[in-house]
């Protein structure tokens, strides 16, 4: 039989064949997939590295990183979930009284901007006021349908807390009256109002005007 070439560099190469059968002769087992090499893909993947993930459920899972991080917090000491709880108590009160401020500012700031009208309302018809108590002194409202216009007015003006300040024979206050003149009097110890030319009026303990008078001074 004729050979081609060196008879001994043919008899030197091993004879390297595939065994595809699935059935393992030995040991009777089905086999894996194989990749060219004959070795299973399983054993491929351990022998040449890391294997590719086939997803880490964990890493999308809220509930997971917060078990990690409450975790990580326990393992530095203390009770993390009562930490957490504690926390969470301490910001809801804060918050709560931060609110309670705030509805209190809001009220009181109400309250204030109301009172603020009501004495721009009053401070406008104080004249009217003092028209009305000039004729009441001449006897022009003694009776008629302006008298009862006034007196509703006067009436209306009170639901406010609005008084007046128009007392005769009480201790001269500078806080509240303003003096015209002086008059020595030797009935008198110190000293009073003896004559009011001016009413005041005052809203609630707000003096909003003081009275003009004439103060009577011991001789």
């Amino acid at each position: 039989m004729p050979h081609h070439g060196n008879e001994e560099e043919h008899a030197s190469e091993p004879v390297s064949f595939r065994d595809n059968r699935k059935i393992d002769p030995e040991t009777g087992e089905v086999r894996g997939q194989q990749n060219d090499a004959g070795a299973p893909a399983a054993e491929e993947s351990a022998a040449g590295g890391q294997a590719a993930p086939a997803g880490d459920a964990s890493e999308g899972d809220a509930l997971a990183q917060a078990e990690a991080i409450l975790n990580e917090a326990g393992a530095e000491g203390g009770n993390p979930a009562v930490d957490v709880v504690a926390e969470l108590r301490n910001d809801l009160l804060r918050l709560q009284a931060e609110y309670v401020n705030y509805r209190r500012r809001v009220e009181r700031d109400r309250d204030v901007a109301r009172d603020q009208a009501v004495i721009g309302v009053i401070n406008t018809l104080m004249p009217v006021l003092d028209d009305i108590d000039a004729a009441r002194q001449h006897g022009d409202l003694a009776e008629g349908p302006f008298a009862a216009i006034a007196g509703k007015l006067e009436n209306a003006l009170r639901t406010y807390e609005l008084t007046r300040i128009d007392e005769v024979g009480v201790a001269f206050d500078p806080n509240i009256h303003e003096a015209l003149m002086q008059q020595p009097s030797a009935e008198v110890q110190a000293d009073s109002v003896s004559q009011i030319l001016r009413a005041g009026y005052r809203k609630g303990d707000r003096v909003l005007r003081a009275a003009q008078v004439i103060v009577a001074v011991p001789e």
